[in-house]
C-alpha cells in the first residue's frame, strides 16, 4: 500500500536573498534579479547579466556551495522540526562545485582559459558539449574517480577546516584556503552530498543526481518513490547552483544566454536564458510520520512522474512528448488524469526560442481542453535559470504559490508569440485559490520531471 508524502519543512537561498519572504518580495513581486555579475570577469563574454549575488558578507557568492547546501538543510530541518540524528535519506541534485577547478587552470600560465570565450579546462566548448565536471584535474572522470583530491597542493589536508570526516561545522563559512586546488574534491557530486548528510547528521542513504537542469526534481521523485514504497519514512532533497564561469562560459559560447540581459519567456521577445544562483532543501516525509510526531504539514506531493524523449543533446522534442508524457504520469499517479484540480503550472519556461514553443505544445497535448483555463507561469524570468536546482526551487516557488494564493508572473512579458498561446500570467502577480498545481523541468538529453503539489 503507498503511502502519502509531506512537505514538513525547507530553506532557500535565491539572488533575492534568503527565505520565503526574499522570493515573495523578488519573484512573486515579478522583480527580475538580474545584473551585472562581479564574480568573474565578464569582459570575454557576450553579456555580463545574470541573477547572481551581490558582494557583501551576506552574499550567496560568498559561500562555497557545500556551506549554502549545508544551511538551506539546517532550515529545513529546523522548520520540520528534526535535529541531528535523524533516520533520513539524502538526496541531492548538483553538478558540483568548479569554481577552484577554474581558479585553478587560470593560475596555470600559458594552460588557463582565459580570453577564450566559453571553453572549458578540457578544450570543450559550447552549451551542448555537456557536463564534463566529474572529471578531476588529472583527467580521471566519474565520480567514483578516488579521493586524491582532498590535497591541497602543498600536501595539506584538504578537510583541515572539518573536525572530522565527512562532517562540516555548524554555524557560517568558516575560512579555506585559497591556493589553487584548495576544493577541487568539492567538484565531485556524490562528495557534496556525503558532506551535507554528515553536517545535518542524517543517518539514511545518501544519493546523488547529477542529470543537468532536472538533477534536483529527480531527487525529489526519487524521493517520493522511497517514501511511498515504505522503504523510508523522512527524507531530506536538495539541489544547488551558483553561478560561476565554466558553465557561464559554456552557456556563451553556446549563444543561449539572452542578448538584452532580460529573460522574456513564452514573449515573442525572447531571446535567451540567464543563469541564477539557487540553493534549497526539502523535508519529505510519509503523512503517517509526520502525524505521529505532530509535525504541521505545509503541503503534499500526490504525484509524480519523468520520461526522457531522447531526441537531441540539447533541444527539446519540437512537440513536448517527453515533457507531456512525464505530466501525464503525475496527474494520473495523482488521480486527476484531465488535470481537473489544477489550478497553476509552473513552467520550466527557459525564454529560448525552441523550449517554449515545445513546452507550450508539450503542455497542450497533457491538459488537452483544459490548457486553456490553467495559468501557467515562468518563474525563471525573475530567478535566471538554476540548472541543476531549478526544480527544488521552483518546487519550493510552487508550494508557495498554493499556500499564499497568488501566481508568480512572467516577468519580461512583451507581446504574444503565435507559438505560445497560453494563459501566462504576464508581468504581474494573481491572486488565485489553486488547491493543486503541477512543476515541470526539463534537461539536456530530453529527461522532463514532472510534481503534483497540493496544499492541506
Amino acid at each position: 500500500m503507498s503511502r502519502d508524502v509531506t512537505i514538513t519543512g525547507f530553506g532557500i537561498r535565491t539572488a533575492f536573498g534568503t527565505g520565503a519572504d526574499a522570493l515573495r518580495r523578488g519573484v512573486f513581486a515579478g522583480t527580475p534579479a538580474f545584473r551585472p555579475t562581479t564574480r568573474f570577469d565578464t569582459g570575454p563574454y557576450r553579456t555580463p547579466m545574470a541573477a547572481a549575488a551581490p558582494d557583501g558578507p551576506d552574499a550567496v557568492e560568498s559561500w562555497a556551495l557545500r556551506h549554502a547546501l549545508a544551511r538551506c538543510g539546517e532550515q529545513a530541518l529546523d522548520m520540520a522540526g528534526l535535529g541531528p540524528g535523524a533516520e533520513a535519506a539524502t538526496l541531492l541534485g548538483v553538478a558540483g562545485d568548479h569554481t577552484s577547478v577554474t581558479r585553478y587552470w587560470r593560475s596555470r600560465p600559458g594552460e588557463g582559459t582565459s580570453g577564450c570565450r566559453g571553453v572549458a579546462p578540457n578544450g570543450v566548448a559550447g552549451e551542448g558539449a555537456g557536463r564534463h565536471e566529474d572529471a578531476a584535474p588529472n583527467g580521471v572522470a566519474g565520480e567514483g574517480a578516488g579521493r586524491h583530491e582532498d590535497a591541497a597542493p602543498n600536501g595539506s589536508p584538504h578537510e583541515a577546516v572539518e573536525p572530522r570526516a565527512g562532517v562540516l561545522p555548524r554555524g557560517g563559512p568558516d575560512a579555506e584556503p585559497d591556493a589553487p586546488g584548495a576544493r577541487f574534491a568539492d567538484a565531485v557530486p556524490a562528495r557534496l552530498a556525503e558532506l551535507l548528510a554528515g553536517h545535518l547528521g542524517l543517518t539514511g542513504p545518501r544519493l546523488t543526481f547529477t542529470n543537468a537542469c532536472v538533477a534536483s526534481a529527480a531527487a525529489i521523485i526519487h524521493a517520493c518513490r522511497l517514501i511511498s514504497s515504505g522503504r523510508t519514512d523522512v527524507a531530506v532533497c536538495a539541489g544547488g547552483y551558483l553561478v560561476e564561469e565554466e558553465t557561464f562560459g559554456k552557456f556563451d559560447s553556446g549563444r543561449a544566454l539572452s542578448r538584452d540581459g532580460m529573460v522574456r519567456p513564452f514573449s515573442a521577445g525572447r531571446s535567451g536564458l540567464l543563469l541564477g544562483d539557487g540553493v534549497a532543501a526539502v523535508v519529505l516525509e510519509s503523512a503517517e510520520h509526520a502525524r505521529r510526531r505532530g509535525a504541521r504539514p505545509l503541503a503534499s506531493v500526490p504525484g509524480w512522474g519523468a520520461a526522457t524523449d531522447a531526441h537531441h543533446i540539447a533541444q527539446p522534442h519540437p512537440e513536448g512528448a517527453g515533457l507531456a508524457q512525464a505530466a501525464r504520469q503525475a496527474l494520473r499517479l495523482a488521480g486527476d488524469p484531465d488535470g481537473a484540480a489544477l489550478g497553476y503550472v509552473n513552467a520550466h519556461g527557459t525564454g529560448t526560442r525552441y523550449n517554449d514553443g515545445a513546452e507550450t505544445r508539450g503542455l497542450r497535448a497533457a491538459l488537452g481542453k483544459r490548457a486553456d483555463s490553467i495559468p501557467v507561469s515562468s518563474t525563471k524570468s525573475t530567478t535566471g535559470h538554476l540548472l541543476e536546482a531549478a526544480g527544488i526551487v521552483e518546487f519550493v516557488i510552487t508550494m508557495l504559490a498554493l499556500t499564499d494564493g497568488v501566481l508568480p508572473p512572467t516577468a519580461g512579458f512583451t507581446r504574444p508569440d503565435p507559438e505560445c498561446d497560453l494563459d501566462y500570467v504576464p508581468n504581474r502577480p494573481r491572486r488565485a485559490d489553486a488547491h493543486r498545481a503541477l512543476t515541470i523541468n526539463a534537461a539536456f538529453g530530453g529527461a522532463n520531471t514532472a510534481l503534483v503539489l497540493e496544499r492541506p
